[in-house]
């Protein structure tokens, strides 16, 4: 979205927070890159996982079970 000025109407909301990206990619103050979908760790907060990439997001993000009897 920062280096594609199409503006869909899904994402009217962060049309300001667009450009201020924008502006810092283009003052080289940022530096944007590709993360494929299936890296995205955010997807552990946001979505139901199979349990095998579910608990490799688990390890990255350095998490703990409440359960385990550790």
């Amino acid at each position: 979205m920062a280096l594609n000025p199409v503006q869909h109407s899904r994402t009217k909301h962060v049309d300001v927070d667009r450009h201020f990206i924008r502006e810092k990619v283009e003052d080289g103050i940022i530096c944007l890159s590709y993360i494929p979908t299936k890296l995205q760790l955010a997807d552990i907060l946001t979505k139901g996982l199979p349990e095998d990439i579910f608990e490799g997001f688990v390890c990255k993000l350095d998490m703990m079970s409440i359960y385990d009897p550790t």
